[in-house]
């Protein structure tokens, strides 16, 4: 996992850390971290930032991001999951429901993160395990990981900068009165609970989820949403709070002898490589589509 730039006459009135900046949005904090391993070199030799070398046109400048990191805070554990997409800097899962995406109390060693460990561990990459996205225990699809902690940064940035778009399928109770629309409703944590959210105009975070009914039948909507923010359990307490809880939402709404968990499912995923500036485009349907 290399970064590459030659230098051009417009970069000499810049230092290098502002030059890094400029063309891969590298921050202080990663910078100085680079600076520790030598992971930087200009002309393969290991630049340090107090000789302060003067740059010349056609320079060539290496990002070494293969160092290791000590990431035995996870417990490796093989988990099964699928592999959507795979490259050296990045991973993408369809994870099933019921698998947290974080360890936890209840989770410690059979989180997805966990079964990230043992695979990372499988292919000799001595990486932090991180997630891009989350999702919620019984929430099935779509989970990015970064290999490295520049490719993590990078698309957070995107998701700051809503150029990482997510969309879900959810399955809701009854027909919806308008079949596309926008929530917009705060969301905070419910007092007294640590899992639970709810709607509170005072205390709320701006929570905005945009939806489109795609199917209607035996009582049941198929909905996309896309999300505009990100918050806990945003979609399922937005749409309990119009009168259709997500199907199964037991937290919610009510458990259902439909489907195990609940149905909603993380389908959809666009965000620009970091490295190739490809725009990457993925969607993956749920095992309940056809209820």
């Amino acid at each position: 996992m290399n970064l590459e730039y030659t230098l051009k006459k417009e970069d000499l009135k810049l230092t290098l850390k502002e030059i890094l900046k400029k063309q891969f949005n590298i921050s202080t904090r990663l910078y100085q971290k680079l600076l520790r391993h030598q992971a930087i070199t200009i002309n393969d030799a290991i630049f340090y930032e107090k000789e302060l070398l003067p740059l010349n046109i056609n320079d060539f400048i290496k990002i070494d991001l293969n160092y290791e990191e000590d990431n035995s805070n996870i417990i490796s554990k093989q988990v099964d999951f699928d592999i959507v997409f795979e490259d050296e800097w990045l991973l993408i899962i369809n994870k099933p429901s019921g698998i947290p995406v974080h360890p936890s109390a209840l989770h410690y060693e059979d989180s997805l993160s966990n079964g990230i460990r043992y695979y990372f561990d499988s292919i000799n990459l001595k990486k932090k395990i991180r997630p891009v996205n989350r999702i919620d225990l019984n929430t099935s699809g779509l989970v990015v990981f970064a290999k490295c902690e520049y490719i993590h940064s990078t698309l957070s940035l995107q998701m700051e900068n809503k150029q990482f778009i997510k969309k879900y399928l959810a399955l809701l109770e009854g027909y919806l009165q308008e079949k596309t629309g926008t929530i917009d409703l705060p969301i905070s944590r419910k007092e007294g609970s640590i899992i639970e959210r709810c709607i509170s105009s005072n205390k709320g975070q701006k929570s905005i989820t945009h939806y489109n009914v795609i199917n209607e039948n035996n009582n049941y909507s198929l909905v996309e949403c896309t999300l505009e923010t990100g918050r806990t359990h945003q979609i399922r307490v937005h749409m309990a709070s119009i009168g259709h809880p997500v199907l199964g939402d037991s937290l919610y709404g009510k458990e259902s002898s439909l489907i195990k968990g609940h149905a909603l499912h993380s389908y959809y995923i666009r965000f620009i490589h970091p490295v190739t500036h490809e725009e990457l485009e993925f969607t993956c349907e749920p095992d309940w589509i056809n209820l």
